[in-house]
């Protein structure tokens, strides 16, 4: 089969790989029919995740169709189509118990593209498949799907529920790809009174915009001075960083209220500096957190019903032979207006 094979910081190619193979009873191996680009692919290939060895098939994002499961693997079938989380678990061990997934300790969590090989190929081998893929209704496409592989549990998770999001709040989202955009989403579920979009492309603040934002900042711009003005000086109560970068992480610390919230869902290659000389006095709560996927059942309910609308997302598609093309587009936003990327067997 092919697939999208890393070779090292800035390194990457679709090339001709052996077929993934049964390896534990508990997998399941399934042809890829729809699959995404994630930003954090994008912080492999800057050598901003050292645990990713050059060979690994990239990708934790995808709709399959189950062609073969292991002697363990229950409640699935050969024919199945399923949703393949970028979390695994086992199910079993202390963290998993208490539905902290992505802290799994019997080699699940974030393992997909990282530490065994993802579904950025034609198939894909999924490890504890009974507990870490689920089957689709039928009303639910596809490319809808796909984006609660992450992005949608990640921005709900580490971004709206670590942040404790609450009706009347003000809310500022640093950062407004794809994760931010969908924290501005499931944000609106908890009815803040305003959202505030910070970022540094026109076209992202303007996706917000349809999102749910109803503020939009360039952080040249003075964020700080907007958000004083919409809450009296006090600040924001949630900020949330969905950049994973040093200046993003201070300019949130600089923006939230005493007694406010910061949560950071970017993924950080670098040291920030946390200023401890201006919040120690403050109360401030900073969270960090890799998405567990305890919500995916709710999320995808919710899609089914109409709750969520995720299609503005999908900017650009491409066919599965495209990765190459797909990860330029991808990874100039500013320049394409790409927010998702959708790649596509059919």
């Amino acid at each position: 089969m092919k697939a999208l094979v890393y070779g090292g910081p800035g390194q990457k190619s679709w090339t001709e790989v052996p077929d993934p193979t049964i390896i534990d009873p508990r997998d399941a191996i399934i042809q890829v029919d729809t699959v995404t680009i994630c930003g954090t692919d994008l912080h492999i290939l800057g050598g901003d995740v050292p645990e990713v060895e050059p060979g690994r098939i990239l990708g934790h994002e995808a709709v399959g169709t189950v062609v073969d499961i292991g002697t363990g693997v229950t409640g699935l079938s050969r024919g199945d189509r399923v949703l393949a989380s970028c979390i695994s678990a086992c199910g079993a061990c202390r963290y998993c118990r208490a539905g902290s997934y992505g802290q799994c300790r019997n080699g699940g969590g974030w393992v997909l593209g990282h530490l065994v090989d993802g579904v950025q190929a034609q198939y894909a081998r999924l490890p504890f498949a009974d507990l870490s893929t689920y089957q689709l209704a039928q009303n639910i496409a596809d490319e809808a799907a796909v984006m609660l592989a992450d992005i949608l549990p990640t921005s709900y998770e580490v971004g709206v529920l670590n942040g404790q999001v609450r009706p009347g709040d003000t809310v500022v989202v640093v950062g407004v790809g794809p994760i931010g955009l969908a924290a501005i989403l499931t944000a609106r579920l908890y009815s803040p009174s305003h959202i505030i979009a910070v970022d540094k492309a026109e076209s992202r603040l303007q996706a917000a915009k349809q999102f749910g934002a109803d503020v939009a900042v360039k952080p040249d711009d003075d964020p700080l001075e907007v958000v004083q003005a919409l809450t009296g000086g006090l600040g924001a109560d949630v900020v949330m960083e969905a950049v994973g970068t040093p200046a993003a992480f201070e300019l949130c610390t600089t923006l939230v209220r005493p007694g406010g919230r910061v949560a950071n869902i970017g993924v950080h290659g670098k040291p920030a500096t946390l200023h401890l000389e201006e919040l120690w006095i403050k109360n401030v709560t900073i969270t960090t957190g890799l998405v567990d996927t305890f919500s995916t059942p709710d999320l995808l309910r919710m899609l089914g019903t109409g709750q969520l609308d995720v299609g503005h997302m999908i900017t650009h598609r491409f066919a599965l032979d495209d990765f190459m093309a797909a990860y330029e587009v991808f990874a100039r936003p500013a320049e394409t207006g790409a927010l998702k990327v959708v790649l596509s067997r059919q």
